[in-house]
């Protein structure tokens, strides 16, 4: 209702019966939309005070496209290609005005990006919401860009088989896929015998010396390590097609461990950095070069410099054109030229980007300390207990949380009482502890209601949590913690 409303659209495409029949309500309060495209017919229960045409009908009424390449002539790189609406991470979802040139610079700089690759002849696998800026460029405009095939999964659950049947060579995902992989992979490997387990084990960390120590492995690792790549990575790739190039890694900042844990076992995998208003792609880490605690180099033709309270600056032809009938909001972060981006981090002697927090959601202690929460989320959603978690401590002397168990962990446990579950889910926490300093340690937790999901709005499209909302929820038994 809020896009709806806010862009002045007046037409809509809309492609299955359960999307118009949550579309329709919202179109009945726009004095500007005209018509509806239905790709699949609505058969609409609701009334609606515009024009329904059914897709296969306009199809076979303008078949020649004779008006097309005109209009095309007439359109200037500066133009306005797409209106693409935020996540709402912080607040009401602003639309994001791009233009056909930043679209285009993205798409030149990824293939550039990916040139080590040798890219031909490419399969993509996509999941993502098209609608996301994510998954519109990198997984949408950048594969037509380079003549790629694009394979549309028939869900996150079907991931697995359609990795198969597509085998793909090039992926696009959020980190918690890679999250969510990474559980479902160990949860397969501690059901198996202990000689197969060991191997895969062995493999793991024989593949992060490997990496960490760039290649240095002793003449007897290498033997024994040679061995592992066909008992156990050519396995794991199998599962993934058996073809894939690269894992590209984007959305949210990807946990260090994880990323070790795949390339250890073969794969590889590349973190960006971007966001809408870059159309949305920033930096990418490169084959030959991989830093896997990084976001990589700018794209070529990007500008990147750090402001003196440590914000990350964006200059060059990908930044958006402004906030759809937000001035104000435009003005806040496009200064001089240069897109605000909001979040915090360095630049290495090799120009590499590491992100270490987005600067609202930084936590301020009462000591005056800053603490980074994505660090500390991550490290605890890598246990196997815990599926989602979200820490908390603004002005605090110390970090709460609010902790979502894993449903397959908590599926095959024997507590009889929350009391019970709570003290398991506390281990895991302590785990978590001996690895952050006492200023990141969570000292107490609450078990959440609900998992946090895209349809409960608690989730972005993208799988990053929605801090605010989840806050308004539990901010009264997060501070009870304190008492």
């Amino acid at each position: 209702k809020h896009i709806v409303l806010d862009s002045g659209a007046v037409g809509a495409i809309v492609s299955t019966k359960q999307l118009a029949e949550r579309f329709f309500p919202a179109a009945q309060e726009s004095d500007a939309l005209h018509f509806i495209i239905a790709i699949e017919d609505p058969e609409a229960s609701q009334s609606v005070n515009v024009k329904i045409h059914l897709w296969d009908e306009l199809l076979d009424q303008n078949r020649d496209g004779d008006n097309i390449a005109p209009a095309v002539e007439r359109l200037a790189r500066t133009d306005t290609a797409c209106i693409i609406y935020t996540s709402g991470t912080g607040g009401a979802p602003k639309g994001v005005m791009l233009s056909h040139g930043a679209i285009l610079h993205n798409c030149a700089g990824a293939a550039d990006a990916l040139q080590d690759l040798k890219l031909d002849n490419e399969v993509f696998l996509s999941f993502l919401p098209l609608s996301h800026s994510y998954e519109h460029t990198a997984g949408q405009f950048f594969p037509i860009s380079i003549g790629a095939q694009i394979y549309y999964a028939e869900g996150v659950e079907s991931l697995a088989s359609n990795m198969i049947e597509a085998r793909p060579t090039i992926m696009t995902a959020v980190p918690r896929l890679y999250e969510m992989l990474y559980a479902r992979i160990t949860g397969a490997v501690a059901k198996q015998g202990k000689l197969k387990a060991s191997l895969f084990h062995q493999a793991v960390k024989l593949g992060r010396k490997r990496y960490v120590n760039s290649e240095r492995l002793t003449v007897s690792e290498n033997i024994y390590d040679s061995l592992l790549e066909k008992v156990v990575r050519t396995k794991v790739k199998s599962r993934f097609g058996g073809r894939l190039k690269a894992l590209v890694s984007g959305g949210a900042p990807l946990n260090v461990d994880i990323g070790l844990f795949f390339t250890a076992l073969g794969l590889t995998i590349l973190q960006g950095y971007g966001q809408t208003e870059a159309a949305p792609v920033i930096s990418a880490n490169r084959v030959f070069k991989n830093k896997i605690h990084t976001v990589g180099p700018p794209l070529t033709g990007v500008e990147v410099e750090i402001a003196d309270d440590g914000e990350i600056l964006v200059r060059g032809e990908l930044v958006m054109k402004g906030y759809w009938n937000n001035d104000t909001a435009t003005q806040e972060v496009l200064r001089d030229g240069w897109l605000h981006t909001g979040d915090i981090g360095t630049i290495d002697e090799d120009g590499y980007i590491q992100i270490t927090d987005r600067k609202k959601d930084i936590i301020v202690n009462s000591g005056g300390d800053n603490l980074s929460p994505q660090r500390v989320e991550g490290l605890l959603t890598i246990e196997p207990e815990i599926a989602q978690a979200m820490v908390y401590g603004d002005k605090h002397s110390h970090l709460v949380g609010l902790i979502v168990p894993d449903q397959e962990w908590l599926a095959n446990s024997t507590h009889d009482n929350d009391q019970e579950l709570h003290q398991a889910l506390d281990k895991a926490v302590t785990r978590v502890n001996t690895r952050l300093s006492n200023i990141e340690k969570v000292r107490r937790f609450i078990i959440a209601d609900t998992p946090f999901s895209i349809d409960n709005a608690l989730m972005t499209p993208t799988m990053k949590i929605r801090r605010h909302k989840i806050v308004e929820i539990y901010r009264d038994r997060l501070e009870a913690l304190y008492g």
